[in-house]
């Protein structure tokens, strides 16, 4: 089975000529016998092509079978030069990009990458989108919890200068009770504490995302709003981040400040659509890259 697949998203952009040359990467893998556990990204929102056969040199993969995923590969390499440096995003199905648009490569990471390349003071920074849909920070969700990838993920990916930390949500809307949710706030603060102390010791500077509003959602109720008001409250005045990025503020509809902009939710009010993706990669300061 062939898989020929675009990567552009998962792997992020590299810097000057080399990541224009690889605007659209695609790879070509071939395997004899395969495992019975496949590694994959279902919500990639980008096409892969399989087809029976070794196809490695194809150019025509008429009669291959399409599936919006992709599979096994965790990583790619570039040479960039020395003045090139990465920001990762750390994150959940918002940064991953549910409701951006299928091949579309409209998620807020790739607006900020396409804003940072066109830039002459930030073409040099890579954007690695680290967003794993169903992610917690706290405890396994989908996928290992942000604090127990944040080694992989962060300190071991190359050249990181810049971290962006916007998760949370998950944990605060499978809250059972106001203690519960308490609780949990309380637990992401330390958490956030860790995960800046932890990349500080790397020379990582570090910026805190506001969570989105999420009213009307069916993570809502008071209870959880309240969590999510704490943890917002910590990130805006603790003082703790090197700079905060106020989506909270950015994404609320000034009629109802509990929910996300009409025009800018995908439908269920807690994932941004394709507009409101674009808002939120452009409401970031480029400054804080340069």
């Amino acid at each position: 089975m062939d898989m020929r697949t675009p990567i552009r998203k998962q792997y992020g952009w590299v810097p000057g000529a080399l990541r224009r040359s690889l605007w659209n990467p695609e790879i070509t893998i071939c395997f004899g016998q395969t495992s019975p556990d496949v590694t994959g990204h279902p919500g990639s929102r980008t096409t892969s092509y399989l087809i029976a056969g070794n196809k490695t040199s194809a150019i025509d993969f008429t009669g291959s079978v399409p599936t919006d995923h992709w599979y096994i590969i965790s990583g790619i390499d570039v040479k960039v030069p020395e003045s090139a440096g990465a920001a990762v995003i750390l994150g959940n199905s918002i940064t991953d990009g549910r409701g951006s648009g299928t091949n579309r490569q409209n998620r807020w990471p790739d607006i900020l990458a396409e804003r940072l390349l066109k830039n002459p003071a930030t073409r040099h920074v890579a954007v690695l989108n680290l967003g794993i849909g169903g992610n917690c920070v706290l405890r396994n969700c989908l996928g290992p919890s942000a604090l127990d990838r944040f080694g992989r993920d962060v300190l071991r990916q190359q050249r990181v200068r810049w971290l962006i930390i916007l998760e949370g949500i998950n944990d605060i809307g499978q809250t059972r009770d106001s203690a519960d949710a308490s609780r949990v706030a309380r637990d992401l603060i330390a958490a956030y504490g860790k995960m800046i102390d932890n990349a500080h010791a790397e020379g990582i500077m570090v910026y805190g995302a506001t969570l989105l509003p999420f009213g009307t959602s069916f993570y809502y109720t008071d209870f959880r709003e309240e969590a999510r008001n704490i943890v917002n409250e910590w990130i805006r005045s603790s003082n703790r981040f090197d700079a905060v990025i106020d989506f909270d503020t950015t994404m609320q509809n000034p009629e109802d400040p509990l929910t996300i902009q009409p025009a800018a939710h995908s439908g269920d009010f807690l994932h941004p659509n394709e507009s409101g993706y674009k808002m939120m990669g452009e409401v970031i300061d480029l400054k804080l890259f340069e």
